[in-house]
């Protein structure tokens, strides 16, 4: 058993729904990585982050499955700037430490709000967070 998982299990034989701290540590820790793979113009560390049975909602579509996600994504990694950033501003982990959602702001090269981001995280049998859903909706609530 993982240390993840130990603590999970012992906040639960505690007598609460208590998520650990770390945990939601953990899957912000993991979004930011996700984050600066965009920044750093990395389609290939973008990948690793991604589930092999990921489901990513966007303009174009959904993809299904990492290799569709991967070359929905291509485009935007191939110009010299990130079209976009986002950030983590919401964490929250379900008490079994097995999803995570998070959420916040997508923001444009001048650092404009232009969406908010979604994602749903699954702690992985190698003990990896990955993204298994993502959906974002535009600043307007669309």
């Amino acid at each position: 058993m993982t240390l993840p998982w130990l603590m999970v299990a012992a906040s639960l034989a505690a007598g609460g729904l208590h998520v650990p701290q770390d945990l939601q540590e953990q899957v912000r820790s993991a979004e930011r990585a996700f984050a600066k793979t965009m920044a750093d113009r990395d389609l290939e560390a973008f990948s690793t982050f991604v589930s092999e049975e990921a489901v990513f909602f966007g303009g174009s579509g959904i993809l299904r499955g990492r290799d569709a996600v991967v070359e929905g994504w291509r485009p935007l990694f191939e110009e010299a700037e990130a079209p976009f950033s986002w950030e983590p501003e919401v964490v929250e982990v379900l008490p079994s430490g097995a999803l995570a959602h998070s959420s916040g702001p997508v923001k444009d090269p001048q650092g404009t709000v232009v969406a908010t981001f979604n994602s749903v995280w699954r702690l992985e049998a190698d003990g990896r967070w990955r993204v298994v859903f993502d959906k974002g909706c535009s600043a307007g609530g669309e």
